[in-house]
């Protein structure tokens, strides 16, 4: 080929080149490209490194290292004084295929699992903003002290902190254990805890460890889209069961095809608020005892209470060791921390700690040691007072706001604890079409029928977070919401 087409193919290539890129990885990446669409087909001789930096205008040591590039990569190959060229092993691969876009529901590549997980999820790309649900406040966070705590255990005097971790940070578990003690009436042994990497990861390792592939699994209808998928993605056969006002609801007919696990969230359940009641948390246990279910009871912002003392565990009453204590610091510190703690029962801590380890790796060790010190010192304790004084605020503003516009037009549900509120509507409101407009209007919601496996007996509603806006937010806010809830329940009106 000659020299000047080349050249002008290596021109055409560059200007498709991000400009944030190092000139000789765009040159390498050039290159590369045009022998991977087969327009430098095997065998063809590259110009020479200082008669292609001259055409090109650029440094001939830019030229030299993309060569050494493909050189080293396989592309281009040669003899000393003989110049490079296209390598001869491509003619047996064949061109390059241009990329295959994913369209449309079926996701070619997928497997069956993998397609139900991308077509189920329920995450939202936003993630603040009024009323985001789940977010708490970060800018309120005590960055000097975790910084300067971060800094004392990041240095060569600690570098076994940098090493693989099993189980967990003792000092933290040490601290986790006599915190859930205090707050939750648990007694649980340090031994008892592992460190993990959030909730997602505990409610796997409980299904890899307890169930096989096929197993029963209970989840809560409205529920936390997150645990649902990871059951599933386990191969697990994901039943949603209904609430009522004292929490999840099975018939009898129900215990009669028994779970083999159960992910509860009884002490404010997501994304309603309920609280599992006392006789149905007896219910719960007695059936898990008898039928041989495991409960994974989903802890996820107890901290947060606004009128009582946090509630005793599930764990905490059982005689029989059927249920496994999942708590999580997203929701008190911050999301991106990443950190979370499950506490198991005596007989399966060893093979719990081994499946973490092989599974997971378990790392992150600077950041356990600072937590222990954070919650030893009191840090902890004092941040969660504060935010919940500041949430507690926020959420009686959105209350008395939407209160006075919307009136008995709406219901809520929960506010005794957590991040957000769900206001239900007695109309037949398309509450994923509310939401829609809402965040048109720039107010983010997420409408309650996106929490139900069975969308068939989804009831309208929303899921407001209060807890990450500022006070003089919410009122604005709350009026573009209140003005699109007022036209959506005027044409459920008009259709009634």
């Amino acid at each position: 080929m000659d020299n000047r087409l080349i050249v002008e193919l290596l021109q055409q290539h560059l200007a498709r080149q991000p400009e944030g890129l190092m000139l000789r990885i765009r040159t390498f990446l050039a290159l590369r490209q045009a022998i991977l669409d087969g327009q430098l087909p095997p065998g063809t001789r590259l110009p020479g490194t200082r008669s292609l930096s001259r055409d090109l205008g650029m440094g001939r040591n830019t030229v030299l290292r993309a060569y050494e590039q493909l050189f080293a990569e396989g592309y281009i190959e040669g003899l000393i004084g003989d110049g490079s060229y296209v390598s001869e092993a491509l003619q047996r691969v064949g061109r390059h295929p241009p990329p295959k876009r994913l369209v449309g529901t079926r996701r070619e590549g997928l497997s069956r699992r993998g397609g139900e997980i991308a077509a189920a999820s329920s995450s939202s790309r936003i993630q603040r903003g009024a009323f985001m649900p789940g977010v708490p406040d970060t800018e309120s966070f005590p960055f000097a002290i975790w910084r300067r705590l971060l800094s004392k255990y990041f240095q060569p005097a600690q570098s076994h902190l940098l090493q693989y971790a099993h189980g967990g940070y003792g000092p933290l578990k040490v601290a986790l254990a006599e915190y859930l003690h205090v707050t939750r009436m648990m007694k649980c042994s340090p031994r008892q805890i592992l460190i993990l990497n959030g909730s997602h990861q505990a409610v796997d390792l409980c299904a890899r460890m307890l169930t096989d592939h096929g197993d029963r699994a209970w989840i809560e209808e409205p529920g936390y889209w997150g645990s649902r998928n990871v059951l599933r993605a386990a191969g697990l056969d994901v039943r949603a069961i209904p609430l009522d006002a004292g929490g999840i609801a099975p018939t009898p007919e129900d215990w009669e095809a028994p779970p083999r696990i159960m992910c509860l969230s009884p002490s404010s359940q997501y994304p309603t608020g309920v609280v599992l009641s006392l006789e149905r948390r007896l219910e719960v246990l007695e059936q898990a005892e008898r039928c041989g279910a495991w409960i994974i009871e989903d802890d996820y912002d107890n901290e947060l209470r606004y009128h009582n003392q946090p509630l005793a565990s599930l764990f905490g009453l059982s005689r029989t060791q059927r249920v496994i204590y999942v708590g999580t610091l997203s929701k008190v510190m911050f999301p991106g921390l990443r950190l979370s703690y499950m506490v198991v029962p005596e007989d399966l801590v060893d093979a719990f700690s081994i499946g973490n380890a092989e599974l997971f790796r378990e790392g992150r060790m600077v950041d356990q040691a600072a937590l222990a010190e954070f919650i030893d010192s009191g840090h902890f304790t004092a941040h969660i007072k504060r935010m919940r004084g500041i949430y507690r605020t926020r959420r009686d503003i959105l209350l008395d706001e939407l209160g006075a516009r919307l009136g008995n037009s709406v219901r809520v549900s929960g506010g005794h604890a957590g991040l957000q509120l769900v206001y239900l509507f007695d109309a037949p409101v398309d509450d994923a079409a509310l939401a829609a407009d809402a965040l048109a209007d720039g107010v983010v919601v997420r409408p309650l029928s996106l929490y139900y496996m069975d969308r068939s007996r989804s009831e309208p509603g929303l899921n407001l977070g209060f807890a990450a806006v500022p006070d003089e937010l919410i009122r604005p806010a709350a009026i573009k919401l209140a003005r699109v809830v007022e036209n959506h329940l005027d044409r459920a009106a008009r259709r009634g």
